[in-house]
């Protein structure tokens, strides 16, 4: 009984200075979030490069794997859908959240390997 009381008054506690201090620390740390942002943009593009290099090597050996007669269907179907899903990521992020994800702060900008480059064709 002693432990349920002192979380009740930890919870309430936390809630009050989250009210108290919401406001003024999410002014403050508005350029923090957007810094983050910028930062997580950048990763998820390298990231996705990598990936895609990956998966180019995992083509080659299903291609191999074809040449002998032992293509196994189930790896080629999952390297393809996954790759599809990486590569219209952005584009599912955007429909998802009813944001745009192509543009941010710093002018970051997620690469979206389906639809349109930058100079606005295919």
């Amino acid at each position: 009984m002693r432990n349920l009381k002192k979380v009740l008054i930890l919870c309430s506690l936390a809630l009050v200075f989250t009210v108290m201090f919401a406001d003024p620390s999410f002014a403050q740390n508005a350029g923090i979030m957007n810094k983050a942002a910028d930062k997580a943009i950048r990763v998820f593009n390298q990231v996705k490069f990598i990936i895609f290099i990956v998966g180019g090597f995992g083509l080659v050996g299903i291609a191999f794997q074809a040449i002998f007669g032992k293509v196994k269907w189930t790896w080629f179907a999952g390297l393809a859908v996954g790759l599809a899903i990486l590569a219209a990521a952005s584009a599912i992020v955007n429909y998802a959240t009813g944001a745009n994800m192509s543009d941010t702060s710093s002018g970051e900008k997620v690469n979206d390997s389906f639809g349109l480059n930058d100079e606005g064709s295919i």
